[in-house]
């Protein structure tokens, strides 16, 4: 006869008994699917990857469904996998960040902050190295265009420029957040292009040879403002990332909108003028917004990180902060 504890191999146990499923198969669960792959959680926990596909079978037997898809190598989650995944990689997340609190190992960690790529390269950069030397705290920034998962901690802090006319791609409710600023955006382009548009006058400024980021929505909505209907779409090149289009703007390429956090530098040097009929105003089309974790925010680094990018921005922002101080 077989025993009892054979008798329940591969079925979820009562749930009145409140037992988990091995602690190594989680383990080995999350790190697949957080690294990318078998061979890379095992070089994580420092198994062989054979080790890992048996904990992962192990796991799906536990629970008697399939949380992970096989196509030839290629694995990736079935929904009931993906949802259980998120949740335990949250889990994970807060059990590593306890034990490097409770044990200092991130008291002389650095700030991990990501942010949106154009305002990482042409101002918060250089911001940053003047906090660290004003304060001997230490930030890591990663500019990417995509905004971290900070429910499992992949950052400390994010900044992105959200648009008012995009409540769409609003920062999570579930989040702290602080408007840094909200700057003006003013056309611009090279000393040579800026006098040929002028040249032919304001009537022709649907002509202008606009520069996008990855859309042309900033131009629509700039153009509104501006009370000038705009054609559908809007023509010009996309540059995809802010930093390129400004790029290409100094190449004489084109016109692109831009802030003073982004062109500072070239409106002083001469690299970039405004161009446009003098009816035409700067417009706020948004903000940039800082969002960290609950949890996270009263980290001293992030509190004085704020404090210190509010003071810097307003010197180049057309409106004061809707949002309360730092």
């Amino acid at each position: 006869m077989q025993s009892s504890s054979g008798s329940q191999q591969g079925r979820v146990p009562p749930s009145n008994t409140r037992q988990l499923p091995p602690f190594a198969a989680l383990r080995a669960f999350e790190a697949v699917f957080r690294r990318g792959g078998i061979r890379r959680a095992a070089e994580q926990l420092g198994v062989d990857h054979a080790v890992i596909s048996r904990h992962i079978k192990l796991l799906e037997e536990w629970f008697g469904v399939a949380l992970i898809a096989r196509s030839g190598n290629r694995l990736t989650l079935t929904p009931a996998g993906k949802r259980y995944h998120a949740r335990i990689a949250a889990a994970f997340a807060e059990l590593t960040l306890a034990t490097e609190e409770l044990t200092d190992a991130r008291e002389n960690a650095p700030l991990r902050l990501w942010c949106v790529p154009g305002l990482s390269i042409q101002w918060l950069t250089a911001q940053l190295g003047e906090f660290e030397l004003e304060t001997g705290m230490r930030v890591e920034l990663k500019p990417t265009d995509i905004a971290p998962n900070l429910s499992v901690h992949e950052a400390d802090a994010d900044i992105r420029y959200y648009r008012d006319d995009d409540p769409q791609n609003a920062p999570e409710r579930a989040l702290r957040r602080f408007e840094l600023a909200r700057p003006e955006v003013i056309p611009v382009a090279s000393p040579a292009l800026a006098a040929e548009l002028e040249a032919k006058g304001s009537g022709a400024i649907l002509d202008w040879p606009f520069l996008h980021e990855e859309n042309d929505q900033e131009w629509k909505a700039w153009l509104r403002l501006n009370g000038i209907a705009p054609p559908e779409p809007v023509p010009g090149a996309l540059c995809w990332h802010a930093h390129l289009a400004i790029a290409a703007a100094r190449q004489g390429r084109g016109v692109v909108l831009a802030s003073r956090f982004l062109i500072e530098d070239d409106l002083e040097q001469g690299s970039l003028v405004p161009v446009g009929a003098p009816a035409l105003r700067p417009m706020v089309l948004g903000g940039y917004v800082m969002v960290a974790r609950e949890d996270r925010w009263s980290m001293p680094t992030l509190a004085k990180l704020r404090h210190f990018l509010h003071a810097r921005a307003q010197p180049l922002t057309a409106l004061k902060c809707r949002t309360p101080q730092p």
